[in-house]
């Protein structure tokens, strides 16, 4: 059977209706992408002629592994796909320049301690790790130093988990976790236990599509990042280190070109500088993050250490 048959008459019917297209209630825009979704899925089904088992074993799939649909997204590559596509925009619109974007991951845990200074992200003690050494500058799109910038930093241990979501049950809240209130100079520094790169759950959704696609599921070692500012488009980027084996084979597809420091190391103590350029904002809707569920730490105690 070919793809034509999608095309019928019936099946146009089907997904009109299915779609609420003539429907007096509903959002426009929404039935629109249902409607092409759902026709783009039937089109995969008879182009590769899908069985009744695959697809119920696919429901099954998305069904049991609801819970890792953070990490699938990015193994798909559809996280990174976003990338690209903001960044296609941004180029028609004429915007161009700062640092690039990638990818934000499911770890991300809202209220960390908001400080100044020199800060240590680390509450506790990681015996395994050396010590990391973060600097540098937030600068707008002329190279000017941006004011009352706060730059978001997480991260994860040495043995590969993040503080919130370790399965140990080992860390302090907000461990490897800040907010940091930069100055008018917009100069930053920050000091914490070296991360490790770490492999998706063992057994879980994400390890088993990535098996079945002959790819890996690891992640080199990286430190996540948002800088908000006034006047300014909150940038989500995150810096893999370049000297890490899987830095440029990242089943997240986070690795851009600009985000690869590779840190100087001596003795147990590794520095990294790296300044983060910020765009103007064209509206309030730039400055804002976007809507994307993200974890709260709710009723959980604050360290005391900056």
């Amino acid at each position: 059977m070919t793809e034509d048959f999608v095309k019928t008459p019936d099946i146009q019917k089907l997904l009109d209706t299915a779609a609420g297209i003539g429907q007096e209630k509903g959002d426009p825009r929404l039935k629109a992408i249902v409607r092409d979704l759902t026709e783009a899925i039937m089109w995969v089904i008879v182009r590769h002629d899908i069985s009744e088992d695959e697809f119920w074993g696919a429901v099954k799939f998305f069904a049991d592994g609801a819970g890792e649909l953070g990490l699938i997204a990015p193994g798909t590559g559809l996280e990174h796909f976003m990338d690209l596509y903001m960044d296609a925009k941004d180029a028609e619109a004429g915007l161009a320049g700062g640092t690039p974007r990638t990818i934000e991951g499911p770890l991300y845990v809202k209220g960390a301690p908001l400080v100044e200074g020199d800060a240590n992200l680390s509450s506790d003690p990681d015996p395994a790790a050396d010590d990391l050494h973060m600097r540098g500058t937030v600068t707008g799109p002329d190279g000017e130093p941006v004011p009352n910038a706060i730059l978001h930093v997480w991260h994860a241990n040495s043995a590969g988990w993040y503080s919130h979501f370790d399965p140990t049950g080992e860390q302090t809240p907000f461990n490897n976790r800040r907010r940091i209130k930069l100055g008018p100079d917009g100069a930053y520094a920050f000091h914490s236990k070296m991360p490790s790169g770490y492999s998706v759950p063992p057994g879980g959704a994400t390890e088993t599509l990535m098996f079945a696609l002959g790819r890996h599921g690891h992640r080199p070692a990286h430190v996540h990042f948002f800088v908000e500012a006034p006047g300014y488009r909150t940038l989500t980027t995150q810096i893999n280190f370049g000297d890490d084996p899987f830095a440029k084979d990242d089943f997240a597809f986070g690795t851009r070109e600009g985000l690869l420091p590779v840190p100087s190391r001596q003795g147990s103590r590794a520095d990294i500088a790296f300044d983060f350029q910020m765009q103007k904002a064209k509206g309030e809707e730039d400055e804002a993050f976007s809507t994307r569920r993200r974890a709260e730490a709710k009723g959980q105690r604050v360290p005391e250490s900056a």
